[in-house]
């Protein structure tokens, strides 16, 4: 059964200037190298659409929607949000669709039209909160999934799976104490957003690493405390924040993974879907800027996910 891939257009709209790295080359980078290993012909391809007022309001404040609505700026211009956070004309409309996509690919999986999906789409999410954006996110697609699984589906038990090299800490604060959700992730630490990471939830299990960690230590954390975790919980759908910036390459954090690492991964995580949640898996782009490595290791990520 093919993987789905959700993209669309509007998310290489957003910019947030010609200086910033999350910018819409990386989506150029995804495809390109989708279609030079290949692997494009092994997808379908689907137009994400946007996402609901409801579907957003399960885990944002309807205040901080509507001050999102408020600040979209002319063409041409940009809106600040943070000091690396910014609005472009065509931002609300992206994030709507990168929500959108997760959303769209949990109906699909659910409803059985395959057992994995990629969503290619930016901004990325994990950091942003109920009541902010920050760190590049708008609106936090992968919890934005997640509770619509909840709702709309019925999902009882689901975890979330986070390795960008940054703490998905927006994620945590949505479902920290929700004992549905098991998030597991690792992430360099001290780095951004350099909040306290040590006492977390009972249902969530942050794991710390230092810079230069690589793949063996990675892979250590995984096996012995992913895993156990994610079997205890017996989810009945996993979703990925899927970022690539803790790839050696990537100057965004001083970690050590490499393609293989991020398969490797993917690899578990799939034969846990496939024992307790019918194979579903749903993944959501997160970081990455180096945009050589963020190709070859979305690839990576895919192949995996396909089982090819």
């Amino acid at each position: 059964m093919e993987t789905l891939y959700f993209t669309h257009p509007s998310c290489r709209l957003h910019e947030m200037g010609g200086w910033h790295p999350e910018s819409p080359e990386r989506l150029d980078a995804i495809s390109d190298q989708l279609l030079a290993s290949g692997m494009m012909s092994f997808l379908d391809a689907r137009t994400a659409p946007e996402a609901t007022r409801e579907a957003l309001l399960r885990v944002h404040d309807a205040q901080y929607l509507d001050s999102l609505s408020a600040s979209v700026p002319p063409e041409g211009d940009y809106t600040p949000i943070d000091p690396d956070t910014l609005m472009n004309h065509h931002t609300l409309d992206a994030a709507l669709h990168a929500a959108g996509a997760a959303v769209a690919a949990v109906d699909a999986v659910m409803a059985g039209q395959a057992e994995t999906a990629f969503c290619s789409v930016r901004p990325p999410g994990h950091h942003a909160g109920r009541r902010r954006a920050m760190g590049f996110c708008f609106f936090n697609n992968v919890a934005v999934g997640a509770a619509h699984a909840m709702a709309a589906h019925g999902v009882q038990r689901l975890a979330i799976v986070d390795f960008d090299v940054h703490h998905g800490n927006g994620t945590e604060e949505i479902f920290a104490g929700d004992e549905r959700v098991l998030m597991c992730s690792f992430f360099q630490h001290p780095l951004f957003p350099y909040g306290e990471t040590s006492h977390p939830a009972a249902n969530m299990l942050n794991v710390p690493v230092p810079a230069y960690t690589s793949g063996p230590a990675v892979r250590a954390i995984v096996t012995e405390q992913w895993l156990p975790r994610l079997e205890a919980h017996r989810p009945e759908l996993i979703l990925v924040s899927a970022g690539f910036d803790a790839h050696r390459e990537d100057d965004m954090g001083q970690m050590g993974l490499v393609e293989s690492d991020y398969a490797w991964i993917t690899e578990r995580v799939v034969e846990v879907a496939d024992r307790h949640a019918a194979g579903r898996v749903v993944s959501t782009l997160e970081g990455g800027y180096s945009l050589s490595a963020l190709g070859r290791s979305v690839v990576a990520h895919i192949r995996a996910l396909s089982k090819l």
